[in-house]
């Protein structure tokens, strides 16, 4: 009965559960079982070389750019963007290295997580028998009103934490099992991401990284992360700018930067597919969720995908839509999705030659 129920979990679900779980015991919301663990020491440090010996033989892209010292200079050029930054599509040019805070609300150049432990919900290659190591970390530049995770993209509840904390998080759900480190709306605290990486790759940390985005990325920040990032897993959202206008508090230019940001993403890391174990280990993943009365355009979405990318490009088309946060102020979008619309964006799909489907939507609709 529980390994039914973890299989069928989705990140809503397990967070809201988390979050009041923890609010309701007037604790952070940051899983403490991992995300203090700093997993420093003789016996840490010994734990994780012997995971990494015992691991297939994969190596993650990052280790070699550790070893050279190319991944502390990449944070390094991360950290001087933000003293006028441009992490990200808005480009606020905020000084975050004084404390300014952009468009996305980060304190400045504060770390803030709000949850660290193995998720079952996210996709079975990711998932397995030990969990995605997820990192969820706060606030977000897309600030969609439709958000499922408001509390930790809007309201950004979480814990302030330090590189070193963040290394010792990774480390943590590495030595507990699970399959990869799963960073989620990381783009506007890369440069911590790469310190804490950099240190946690010292301390023998060997796990794919998963780049876990909206897909609204700069294509100059992508190219820092190239060599870094062993699996990308972009949302593609909207289709139409006047939808990501509109939904996502202004941002116009979401499809064609998502578009572009795809394509490279692609580019460094390829098609995706799974180790002989069924575990994803480097690849291009891609989200896609429906939404009522086709306001994402997901036939649109699925056509740009086949005549752009390989037809065995993983794609997760997703039924998990559903009316939270400010959702019921749009009447277009303020109910769940129909199995008949969930049915159209599936059939376009394998029309148009798409062959590596995840479409466990049809489960979720059921439920």
């Amino acid at each position: 009965m529980k390994d039914s129920f973890l299989e069928k979990s989705t990140r809503r679900n397990f967070l809201r559960d988390t979050t009041r779980l923890f609010l309701a015991a007037g604790l952070p919301s940051t899983f403490l079982g991992c995300a203090r663990n700093e997993a420093s020491g003789k016996e840490a440090t010994t734990t994780v070389e012997k995971s990494a010996k015992t691991a297939s033989g994969f190596e993650p892209a990052y280790l070699k750019l550790h070893k050279t010292g190319e991944l502390r200079k990449r944070a390094e050029k991360l950290r001087a963007i933000m003293q006028e930054c441009r992490l990200c599509p808005r480009q606020c040019g905020v000084n975050r290295l004084e404390g300014e805070k952009g468009f996305c609300r980060a304190p400045g150049a504060t770390l803030v997580v709000s949850a660290s432990h193995p998720h079952f919900g996210e996709e079975r290659p990711l998932v397995g028998k030990g969990g995605s190591g997820t990192i969820f970390l706060t606030h977000c530049n897309l600030r969609c009103v439709f958000c499922q995770n408001w509390q930790i993209s809007q309201l950004g509840r979480g814990a302030e934490s330090s590189t070193d904390e963040l290394a010792g998080m990774m480390l943590g759900l590495q030595k507990i099992g699970c399959h990869n480190i799963n960073l989620v709306t990381p783009t506007h605290y890369s440069a911590s991401i790469l310190e804490a990486l950099d240190t946690a790759a010292r301390k023998g940390l060997r796990l794919p990284v998963v780049y876990n985005t909206s897909g609204w990325e700069r294509l100059e920040i992508l190219k820092v992360l190239d060599g870094i990032v062993d699996i990308y897993l972009p949302d593609f959202k909207y289709w139409d700018s006047d939808m990501s206008e509109k939904y996502s508090s202004g941002a116009e230019s979401y499809p064609e930067v998502t578009r572009e940001a795809i394509l490279d993403m692609h580019r460094q890391v390829g098609v995706a597919k799974p180790a002989k174990d069924g575990i994803m280990q480097r690849g291009l993943m891609i989200r896609h969720l429906v939404m009522p009365n086709n306001t994402a355009g997901s036939e649109k979405i699925m056509e740009w995908i086949a005549e752009n990318l390989p037809k065995d490009t993983y794609v997760n088309i997703m039924a998990q839509y559903n009316p939270l946060y400010k959702a019921f102020d749009y009447p277009e979008i303020s109910k769940r999705i129909t199995g008949a619309e969930y049915e159209k964006a599936v059939h376009r799909a394998k029309e148009v030659g798409l062959t590596n489907l995840d479409i466990q939507g049809y489960l979720w609709l059921k439920q």
